[in-house]
């Protein structure tokens, strides 16, 4: 109210000021006439009369200068008294009407600039005007007194609007309100994006951004902009949707994050948390960072790319893609062994299989931190993958001076490196860890070679070769050298049909096919070749000498029987033969070698046998309680808690996992 009295003050001086100077011009007109006329007649006084022509030239002037005054002031009070008409309209709330208040805002700016101008204009023309009326004898004082008066009553106004400006005012109030409307538009149509799997239907209800949005959110956005808040409506923008992208994150089961890498060391669990984060990682990019980024390409599309670009980066750091990154760093710190390098191979593929989806969101300037940091984590993929793989045959080869098996069965080295060549072949893991040589040799600047994967396996098999030939020299007993060859023998020509037997070929399964049936026969030959000429000889004896044998010499030849099988049976009893079909055939092979003899050696001297109370001591088995015996033979001892299965390869690895961690530390 005070600046509006002071304006009513200076209206009402400038329009005294106006009428002294209308009455001052209409002299000066007449004065310009007579001195015309003068100037006509008296050429001879042109000389004497030309600082009197000098003087009208400057009055003149003067009086160019007050209307000039006098525009600028009308000017002010005009624009003043629209700022106090778009007062009314901007203090309401926007929500009501937001195409208008912004469009109210951006006229009360026009409004004081154009005000904020006009007093600068009319101080500037009054200041020139009054200095220069001081000194000439014409001025009335009034009229002096009362253009003072204006100049002061425009000097404050100017002040305190330019103060308003810069300070808060109702402009400022305006713009507050705009950015609240702008929170509560984004907030009113953000909700938490259910990440339940890539093939489920993500409709626009999770996309709420109409027409209608979009219009209202440009339009708080241009107009911020052109007053310079536009960082401040990036941060509220920032703020709501990662908010928003962290709700999403939510209906994910994160909490294997925050499992160390000592924790890795000794769980069982690696594997499960990998799939979990590749699935998990594939729904953050292809779901909810994709969403997050057309939707800030819309939002500030009319801003500029830098705009957008910044909001999008700041979103997806915030969010969370960070700790994704930070995982795979854990697995690739963990210390090396073979299982390591299937873990390594299965984030190379969840990573590479996001490749376009990285590029194309992460390619910007303003995304340099999370290309950094996944850079990195490829890096460390790719040498750690490498490392292990390169370093196999070393390996096996550093296993060499332990014990076989003392149950003759085969070695768990032998079975885990044969199913762990098959896992590496498969598809699930050949293309990526052939895509990681590539890499890792362009890196070197070396070129990547047709079949280096098969070479590598099969230089890998070839030493476990050399093992099994020097393990088999380790056993004392040759029969148990013999068991334990045709074991690993057996286990090499079951690989027919794997990608791993494919490789190795057909001749070479035939090979071991035959050294199986070759190493069968020495073990049947030195270990029960002796026992079964007992029986056979005995009854040869009885035949030829009829009724003449005596119980005696039945019970002697009984007992060596007896003897004789359970002295192997007692040695045997702990070996094993791990190949189900292989020793079925052993047992029945052994079976039906003894078990009828023996049988129809008790059934012919059954009667010598039955005349004769000692006899039956010394006929410790029936057939059946000896055919029973051979069957039990060979069984393999099932560990507490755990069940073999010969293709299981995380039940093996991790039975050898800490062998070949130390291997590797070895080399």
């Amino acid at each position: 109210m005070e600046i509006k009295g002071d304006l009513e003050a200076a209206r009402n001086s400038l329009t005294t000021s106006l009428e002294t100077s209308s009455a001052i011009a209409s002299a000066l007109d007449e004065s310009g006439s007579r001195l015309e006329l003068l100037n006509q007649k008296y050429l001879s006084l042109q000389a004497s009369l030309r600082p009197i022509s000098m003087q009208r030239c400057t009055l003149v002037n003067i009086d160019h200068g007050i209307d000039s005054v006098l525009c600028s002031a009308a000017a002010v009070l005009k624009v003043f008294d629209s700022v106090n008409q778009l007062e009314h309209s901007l203090l309401k709330d926007p929500c009501s009407d937001l195409h208008t208040y912004v469009s109210d805002t951006k006229k009360l700016e026009e409004a004081l600039k154009l005000l904020t101008d006009n007093c600068r204009l009319a101080v500037g023309w009054l200041k020139g005007v009054f200095e220069f009326l001081q000194d000439k004898a014409i001025t009335n004082e009034l009229y002096l007194l009362n253009m003072k008066k204006s100049l002061r009553i425009l000097q404050q106004l100017q002040a305190k609007e330019e103060g308003a400006r810069l300070d808060g005012g109702l402009l400022s109030t305006a713009f507050d309100k705009l950015e609240l409307e702008f929170h509560r538009l984004l907030i009113a149509n953000s909700m938490p994006l259910p990440l339940v799997s890539l093939t489920s239907h993500i409709g626009q209800q999770f996309l709420p951004l109409t027409g209608s949005l979009a219009g209202k959110l440009h339009a708080i956005i241009e107009r911020l902009h052109a007053t310079g808040r536009l960082d401040k409506c990036q941060s509220i923008y920032v703020e709501v949707r990662v908010t928003n992208a962290r709700r999403s994150l939510k209906t994910l089961d994160l909490s294997y994050f925050e499992t160390t890498t000592a924790e890795f060391e000794a769980g069982q669990c690696i594997e499960s948390y990998i799939d979990q984060w590749g699935s998990h990682l594939e729904l953050v990019v292809k779901r909810l960072l994709e969403i997050e980024c057309r939707l800030s390409t819309i939002v500030f599309e009319k801003i500029g790319p830098e705009a957008w670009m910044g909001c999008f980066a700041k979103i997806a750091t915030e969010s969370g893609i960070l700790s994704f990154i930070q995982f795979g760093r854990i697995v690739t710190e963990r210390k090396n062994d073979p299982f390591k390098l299937l873990n390594l191979l299965s984030i190379f593929r969840v990573l590479n299989g996001l490749r376009l989806e990285f590029n194309q969101l992460f390619s910007w300037k303003a995304c340099k931190e999370i290309r950094t940091v996944t850079e990195d984590l490829i890096k460390k993929v790719v040498n750690g993958a490498s490392e292990i793989f390169w370093q196999l045959p070393a390996q096996v080869k550093l296993q060499r001076p332990t014990s076989p098996p003392p149950d003759g069965s085969v070695p768990r080295l032998v079975s885990f490196v044969t199913d762990y060549c098959n896992q590496l072949l498969g598809d699930a893991f050949r293309p990526h860890l052939t895509q990681v040589l590539r890499i890792h040799l362009s890196w070197r600047k070396e070129s990547y070679e047709e079949g280096i994967v098969l070479s590598q396996i099969y230089n890998t098999i070839k030493e476990v070769a050399v093992n099994l030939d020097a393990w088999s020299k380790v056993y004392e007993d040759i029969t148990l050298s013999y068991l334990f060859m045709m074991n690993n023998h057996c286990h090499f020509s079951n690989l027919r049909g794997t990608v791993l037997g494919n490789m190795m070929g057909d001749s070479w399964l035939r090979a071991h096919e035959q050294y199986k049936d070759y190493y069968a026969a020495l073990y049947l030959r030195n270990s029960w070749g002796k026992v079964l000429p007992i029986l056979v000889v005995q009854k040869d004896i009885l035949s030829s000498s009829g009724a003449s044998v005596t119980s005696q010499d039945l019970a002697k030849k009984l007992n060596a029987f007896n003897l004789a099988f359970d002295e192997r049976y007692k040695k045997q009893s702990n070996w094993v033969i791990s190949d189900e079909i292989l020793r079925e055939n052993i047992c029945k092979h052994l079976a039906e070698g003894i078990v009828p003899i023996y049988k129809a050696y008790v059934k012919n001297y059954c009667l010598l046998i039955e005349s004769d109370a000692k006899v039956d001591k010394n006929m410790k088995y029936t057939a059946q309680s000896l055919e029973n015996k051979i069957w039990s033979l060979f069984q393999p001892k099932q560990r507490k808690g755990s069940s073999i299965k010969q293709t299981d390869l995380i039940t093996k690895i991790k039975e050898v996992s800490h062998q070949f961690r130390l291997t590797l530390a070895a080399l």
